[in-house]
């Protein structure tokens, strides 16, 4: 990887597609499964999230072409680290983008690794800071710094990490940090890259300042693109360019009825009680992102924001709660749409997350690498191979 000093964005390259894993747990439900009782002779249980499940949703990510897969941090999933780790040696070629809290360990201790992992796994590693949007979930974890702080923090243990990773002792002195002769034994080669997250001001910049990739929950292009112009114009402002990605569910399927029938199946289910308990409990978040997600799914009978952008996961789940929902031509033409405002990275999930994983891969990236082979015409070609 260049120096985040260097690093261009990916902008005229195909989209890179990522998956999920979902560590707190899977089923048809968009949380938990309803009871056999009642209702027997329906398919819906919880599917725990045991290493060997795990392993087959990795490996089906692998097996279908996607680059990594996205494992969460949080109270409720395994711990991102140890369970990637656990993966390595089920896969060979899968990238796993690890998420982790920047303030909950070292620095250094992250670099290390950090750079560990990148060794035993070939350099299948790619990291995901989360700075934290609920104030009670960072002091269970002994974290009682405000939001602005721990954006501000997170700036400066990135600076540490990097420079640890160059191999040469680094001395700093900060806000928060206070380290000498920081280094890692064996620094990564290339480093890993770095995704980061956050819609609020000191988000933004922390993104534009010291990260690889900026993500951002999706939301109706126009407003993901204004997200975009902010980030890119304030990275400028610092030397650098970045690439883009969102993260998102999918309901892809052969024909758009189908696909809308699975969507209100999932809504459907979902016990209202818990659709209002949900709803308080997430607007108590202190996330610019959730928030913005809350806007998205105010209106139960409106719940199609944009031609295809559905808001129906995030009535009962918090984080990315909206999914590109269509005919396998219609979910292609909408990621066609995020592509022309510059969003580089599609990470993505579904219910269950095997199943829909076949459905997307089998169904919409033909469609959307045919397009990109077209658009690129006789350049696509590349020393006798397509890009």
């Amino acid at each position: 990887m260049n120096s985040p000093t260097t690093r261009r964005a990916d902008t005229d390259g195909p989209a890179h597609f990522h998956w999920f894993l979902p560590t707190s747990g899977d089923g048809r439900e968009v949380i938990g499964g309803l009871q056999s009782a009642g209702v027997l002779g329906t398919a819906s249980t919880i599917r725990p999230p045991d290493l060997d499940y795990l392993a087959l949703v990795a490996k089906t990510a692998e097996r279908l072409g996607f680059e990594s897969v996205l494992t969460p941090t949080g109270t409720w999933c395994h711990d991102a680290w140890l369970t990637t780790a656990a993966l390595i040696r089920e896969t060979s070629r899968l990238t796993f983008l690890v998420a982790f809290r920047p303030g909950l360990i070292t620095p250094t201790l992250a670099a290390q690794q950090a750079a560990t992992f990148a060794e035993f796994s070939g350099g299948r590693l790619a990291l995901n800071i989360v700075c934290g949007g609920d104030a009670e979930e960072q002091r269970r974890f002994g974290d009682r710094l405000t939001k602005e702080q721990r954006y501000a923090r997170a700036g400066e243990f990135l600076t540490i990490v990097r420079q640890a990773w160059t191999g040469t002792p680094f001395d700093f002195t900060g806000e928060y940090y206070d380290v000498s002769g920081a280094v890692v034994a064996h620094p990564p080669v290339p480093a890993p890259p770095v995704f980061f997250g956050g819609a609020s001001e000191p988000a933004r910049e922390v993104a534009a300042s010291s990260v690889d990739t900026y993500l951002t929950w999706t939301e109706p292009p126009g407003k993901v693109a204004a997200l975009i112009a902010d980030v890119r114009a304030r990275a400028a402002r610092h030397g650098r360019t970045l690439s883009f990605g969102i993260r998102a569910h999918v309901i892809s399927r052969d024909t758009s009825e189908e696909a809308w029938a699975e969507a209100r199946r999932l809504v459907d289910r979902m016990d209202p009680a818990l659709i209002a308990l949900a709803r308080e409990r997430l607007l108590q978040s202190e996330s610019e992102g959730q928030r913005r997600q809350l806007d998205l799914n105010a209106d139960l009978d409106r719940l199609e924001v944009h031609p295809g952008l559905w808001a129906g996961y995030g009535l009962v789940r918090p984080g990315a709660g909206t999914a590109f929902v269509g005919s396998h031509a219609e979910v292609a033409a909408l990621i066609a749409e995020y592509r022309a405002i510059g969003v580089d990275h599609f990470i993505l999930s579904g219910q269950p997350h095997i199943e829909e994983a076949f459905w997307f891969a089998e169904g919409v990236v033909p469609l959307v690498r045919a397009a990109e082979r077209a658009a690129a015409g006789p350049a696509a070609v590349v020393s006798g191979r397509e890009r």
